[in-house]
């Protein structure tokens, strides 16, 4: 089963998504180099406090802890691009108290960073980035800088000018203050004491200082020195938490113990110690080698169809991937219809099917045609020459042939000729797997829930089946939550750890769905029942996804009734319309692909979400969201809604083929203005397969 939604309403299980990413072998490049590498103590590339205008190799990912008394900080940072670096941020302060804590708990601030490449190095020139510190949120440890980056041999050299936390030394006047004086005076982030806005008035404002480094690689290849000038004075520190500084000179060391950790140390402020570690990987290359069943070898064709029908379908499923509905042949022709169930890649289930059909049809078919479902939805169809491509599986050099006379369309008419076969229904399927979901930067602290999902889906037909969703709770500490901020909108999200604490076993999901395809490029969804942990309902999605466009537009329109705690059948009181149009476009530029969503949103608040995610050549989706609505001052802390998600196909981490993925999602803050419905299934990924994607790239590798 593929699950969707990456924002599912429940603790963000980030933890997990760390583990498994670090879980995989051969993800680190030792041909790269380990200057200019390092995760600064804010996390993101830099030296120490410090950043530089370097970044991560494409799709880098990195987990990074420090402590710097009395500061102890968690970094999560992503390059999604070569040019940009984007992240977030825990600040512990060890001597302030969370005031919204019922305990007595250390302040936690959350921050977000971004940085833009704007040069590149060459033998002259040096590398030139601009970015900003904690830009949402409080702003607490703000800070805007423009940094420049040159190695030489062992040597990487860092110059650069930080305004706000990064120039609180004030080395001279802000030279900002020279085009306009609102420069002068930085005015901070937050506003309204709601944080989480963005007060672009302040940027670049302020105190100015220079700050910059030299990294230098050792004769020992883990071992990189660190030498760091910092722009900071630790005289204005947030909260009134003043610190002494003997020397603005830092000394540090990174010590790379795999590709992947990596531990470091220094000495700040002349007189305090710093410790940390990184965790990265890479999930532009996360890759696994696989141990599937071998593509079967061809033979020669027999002189009449072998017509053992039952036992090619399950060659079909079971080698090439392919969940067979129907055979049947007109002419010449023999096409096999039905969905993909294992391999990521189509090219990848056609050649292999190729095979197995080659070896139980008589030579008088001359034609292989692959028409794809998803749930019923026909999708496209894939048509091969049956002699081009055994001569192409016997040799390469038969490959350009091939490859020449195959064509893909979505002309789906009606299927014609005779009907060899026809499968039945595939039934009940089920899985029984461990789940862990947490939630860190609240006031209660760290809470977790371990726990057993059993998910089942049972098929009444190509188009419609019953799904559901039972979860057990092994070992939690939801005891501890106490915290319910503070709401002027209907409590739609922020009743979120009664639901997880309220019952040990609990039915998330329990819906009967149904597709249906309206035309060429039109498609439709309907459903109805326990829809998520917090919400029973009906509703239905209508999309337009015309084959292999850049651009499709959907709609979905639900109402919803808000469940009792416990999980059960009950229900509360509250219930209403909620439902999206929905505008998609896979953009040609470093393969973004861009949502905008209008509408009504479960506290009934009206505004419109905008999501950009890029999916790796490994299959790994990386993304973000942003939701403004009406709510304003009535969404409470945060300002608006934000985060980021991780969607992971499982098969770049398993021996064996598989097509599941695993969502995993981050928001700094759970509130009730901008909350969607968790709906199970989306129209646009269960039609992903009307766009051609790497069909043609993975046909070429494939017959190499």
């Amino acid at each position: 089963m593929k699950r969707s939604n990456p924002r599912s309403p429940c603790l963000a299980p980030l933890t997990f998504a760390i583990a498994v990413a670090m879980t995989t072998p051969a993800l680190a490049n030792p041909g790269q180099p380990r200057l200019g590498t390092g995760q600064s103590d804010f996390g993101g590339v830099g030296i120490m406090q410090t950043p530089t205008a370097r970044m991560a190799p494409l799709g880098g990912f990195a987990f990074s802890l420090s402590r710097t008394a009395p500061y102890r900080r968690y970094g999560l940072f992503f390059q999604p691009t070569e040019w940009l670096e984007t992240g977030f941020r825990y600040v512990e302060v060890e001597n302030r108290r969370y005031l919204a804590a019922s305990d007595d708990r250390n302040n936690l601030d959350k921050g977000i960073d971004l940085k833009v490449r704007l040069r590149e190095e060459d033998r002259y020139w040096p590398q030139i980035a601009v970015g900003a510190r904690d830009i949402g949120g409080t702003g607490l440890f703000s800070g805007e800088y423009l940094v420049a980056s040159k190695r030489w041999h062992s040597f990487d050299f860092s110059l650069g000018i930080g305004w706000g936390y990064l120039g609180n030394h004030e080395d001279f006047t802000n030279p900002m203050a020279q085009l306009d004086e609102r420069f002068e005076r930085r005015t901070g982030f937050s506003s309204g004491g709601d944080g989480g806005d963005f007060n672009l008035g302040s940027l670049f404002s302020g105190r100015s200082a220079l700050f910059g480094g030299i990294e230098y690689q050792t004769p020992w290849d883990p071992l990189v020195l660190q030498l760091e000038l910092d722009g900071n004075d630790y005289q204005h520190e947030p909260q009134r938490n003043d610190q002494t500084q003997t020397s603005r000179v830092n000394l540090g060391a990174r010590l790379r113990l795999t590709d992947g950790i990596e531990l470091k140390a220094g000495w700040q402020r002349g007189d305090t110690a710093m410790i940390g570690i990184t965790l990265a990987t890479n999930l532009a290359s996360i890759s696994q080698a696989k141990r599937d069943p071998a593509p079967v070898e061809l033979t020669p064709p027999p002189t009449e169809h072998t017509r053992d029908w039952n036992g090619l379908s399950r060659e079909l499923d079971a080698n090439a991937g392919i969940g067979v509905y129907r055979i049947h042949q007109n002419g010449t022709s023999v096409t096999v219809e039905g969905e993909p169930t294992r391999y990521r890649s189509l090219a990848e289930s056609e050649l292999r099917a190729a095979r197995l059909l080659h070896n139980h049809l008589d030579s008088d078919v001359e034609t292989f045609r692959f028409r794809w479902h998803e749930r019923g939805m026909a999708l496209r169809e894939s048509v091969h020459d049956r002699d081009t491509l055994v001569a192409a599986a016997s040799s390469s050099e038969n490959s350009v042939a091939y490859r020449h006379g195959l064509y893909s369309h979505a002309m789906l008419h009606p299927t014609q000729g005779e009907v060899l076969h026809e499968a039945a229904p595939r039934g009940l399927n089920y899985s029984l797997e461990p789940q862990l979901e947490q939630n860190f930067g609240g006031p209660d602290g760290y809470l977790y829930r371990i726990s057993a999902n059993l998910a089942g889906e049972y098929r009444l037909g190509a188009q419609h089946w019953i799904s559901g969703s039972l979860t057990y709770t092994l070992a939690d500490n939801l005891g501890k939550y106490r915290y319910i901020g503070s709401s002027d909108l209907p409590r739609v999200r922020t009743h979120i750890g009664d639901y997880l604490a309220e019952t040990d076993i609990g039915i998330s999901n329990l819906q009967y769905t149904r597709t249906a395809r309206l035309g060429n490029d039109w498609y439709a969804l309907g459903y109805g029942g326990l829809l998520e942990t917090m919400f029973a309902g009906a509703g239905a999605e209508l999309l337009y996804r015309p084959f292999n466009s850049d651009m499709a537009l959907g709609l979905d329109l639900n109402w919803v009734k808000q469940r009792e705690f416990d999980q059960r059948f009950e229900m509360r009181d509250y219930s209403t319309w909620t439902g999206h149009l929905t505008g998609y476009w896979q953009t040609d530029y470093e393969d973004m692909l861009a949502k905008v969503s209008v509408g009504r949103y479960l506290a009934g608040d009206l505004g419109v979400t905008f999501d950009v995610s890029r999916e790796f050549d490994s299959g790994v989706r990386l993304g973000g969201w942003a939701t403004f609505t009406d709510a304003g001052s009535d969404f409470g802390e945060g300002s608006f809604d934000k985060g980021i998600y991780l969607s992971l196909p499982l098969d770049a981490f398993f021996v064996h083929s598989t097509r599941q993925r695993a969502n995993l999602s981050w928001s700094p803050l759970t509130r009730d203005g901008g909350a969607r419905l968790a709906r199970r299934e989306s129209l646009y990924e269960l039609t992903e397969e009307r766009s051609m994607g790497r069909y043609w790239q993975d046909q070429a590798e494939l017959m190499r």
